[in-house]
């Protein structure tokens, strides 16, 4: 059997009733929730009961897709099954860095916390939009984002699908220039331009956050950095940089998957709420396993491939 990775779910994917049975049946997940609601009073009510509107507040998406996420990661581990590398999408890499030991969990809640009124802030101060662009390649949306203005290529989800984000006039602009290039451009339901210049505070309030005594440590499994694509360096103070700039620069998505089956993952869990990134493997990769895990059902069909691989 090939290796296995897990990968963390990102913003987007939360809904009411996250992990809801995960919760009642697996106390490594409970556990994660707990320490969520010591951080974070309120956090597993708002994930179980929030309403969609509320969830979809970044203030809350965050920590609440952090939890589930690291929740479905630990009741996995809980179970017996331990990845050989890990990612996160976006909001999901601290999830990642979490697991893989470079925060505990608490700690790893406080820095998503603080990610995400930094987030909410630079939104608020430089509105944007953002656009799921698909059937066209990555090359001819960077051509058409330059062509469009004030518009970046932010998430390289998969080889025909990257996300967009950009002023609300250069966005419209966009859309025009992608319908005569035959693709297909959605709105995409967020609160400003994620992962663009426009995050630069954020970024530069982020680093001051980690160089205060919150710098990501060592971690026991390799985490795949959104940046990059590649594992998170040795040193501290490049983690730390590596981990601050990634809310204002894009997520390599592809090269992460396209470099974990090159190290021989072949399959591929996705941690946290939907099925997301269980699709994007699918239309990236060919040959792999990819399943999701959020509850109770799933969390055994993964077992039950895993036992059938010889895990």
């Amino acid at each position: 059997m090939g290796k296995v990775a897990f990968l963390f779910a990102g913003q987007g994917a939360q809904h009411p009733g996250m992990c809801a049975d995960l919760i009642e049946s697996e106390a490594a997940a409970k556990a994660v929730f707990d320490a969520a609601d010591a951080v974070r009073p309120g956090t597993t009510e708002q994930c179980l009961s929030g309403t969609k509107e509320e969830l979809s507040q970044t203030i809350n998406t965050q920590p609440c897709v952090f939890a589930a996420d690291l929740a479905c990661a630990r009741a996995l581990e809980a179970r017996g099954v331990t990845p050989d590398v890990v990612a996160g999408f976006s909001l999901g890499e601290v999830a990642a860095l979490t697991f893989a030991g470079a925060y505990t969990d608490e700690q790893g809640f406080e820095l998503v916390c603080r990610r995400a009124e930094l987030m909410a802030d630079a939104a608020a101060a430089n509105p944007g939009a953002m656009r799921a662009v698909v059937k066209l390649d990555a090359a001819t949306v960077e051509r058409l984002a330059a062509e469009a203005g004030e518009a970046w290529p932010v998430n390289y989800n998969s080889p025909l699908q990257t996300v967009v984000a950009g002023t609300a006039e250069a966005c419209e602009r966009l859309d025009v220039l992608v319908k005569e290039a035959k693709g297909r451009a959605m709105k995409v339901a967020v609160s400003g331009a994620f992962h663009s210049p426009f995050m630069a505070d954020a970024e530069r309030g982020l680093a001051a956050y980690l160089a205060d005594g919150h710098e990501p440590g060592e971690t026991r499994v390799p985490v795949l950095a959104n940046r990059t694509g590649e594992p998170y360096p040795a040193d501290a103070p490049e983690r730390a940089a590596l981990l601050a700039s990634q809310v204002a620069n894009p997520v390599q998505w592809v090269r992460t998957l396209q470099n974990m089956a090159a190290d021989g993952v072949d399959t591929f869990i996705e941690v946290g709420p939907g099925k997301t990134l269980t699709g994007l493997v699918s239309r990236t990769l060919e040959g792999v396993t990819a399943l999701p895990c959020e509850t109770v059902e799933q969390l055994e069909a993964v077992l039950a491939a895993l036992s059938e691989k010889g895990e």
